[in-house]
């Protein structure tokens, strides 16, 4: 399990750009992934998972405006995978995403693989 915090991310909407009828990764996109990286080295987060995992988040809006919560996720999902935390985000296999109450631009994401008795209440069917 490890413990990180995290600057807001940018939302979905300016996460992509069309360029030459592609959609890439926008430049806003590209640097929040550069200093998620970063930030699991100076916070001293060694951690990397090929396993399924759990995933917590606590998001503290940076102000009072109304934001979609879901929004948040695909740039943080990807940064993570990008610096190494997990292969794919396909083995998030449990996620929890919930606003705080108090204001503070930031992620804290609780992070951990799940054992075996917690891969099968997680199965469908």
């Amino acid at each position: 399990m490890i413990e990180i915090t995290l600057p807001f991310p940018p939302t979905v909407n300016t996460y992509w750009r069309k360029w030459n009828n592609r959609m890439v990764i926008s430049e806003k996109g590209r640097a929040y992934r550069e200093i998620v990286g970063d930030l699991m080295t100076i916070q001293g987060k060694v951690f990397h998972s090929t396993k399924p995992l759990r995933v917590d988040i606590k998001a503290y809006r940076p102000d009072k405006r109304r934001r979609d919560l879901d929004n948040l996720l695909k740039a943080t999902l990807d940064a993570l995978a990008h610096a190494g935390v997990y292969e794919d985000d396909t083995q998030i296999v449990d996620l929890r995403i919930y606003w705080a109450k108090e204001l503070g631009g930031m992620l804290k994401i609780r992070l951990g693989e799940l054992n075996e008795a917690d891969e099968s209440s997680t199965k469908v069917g």
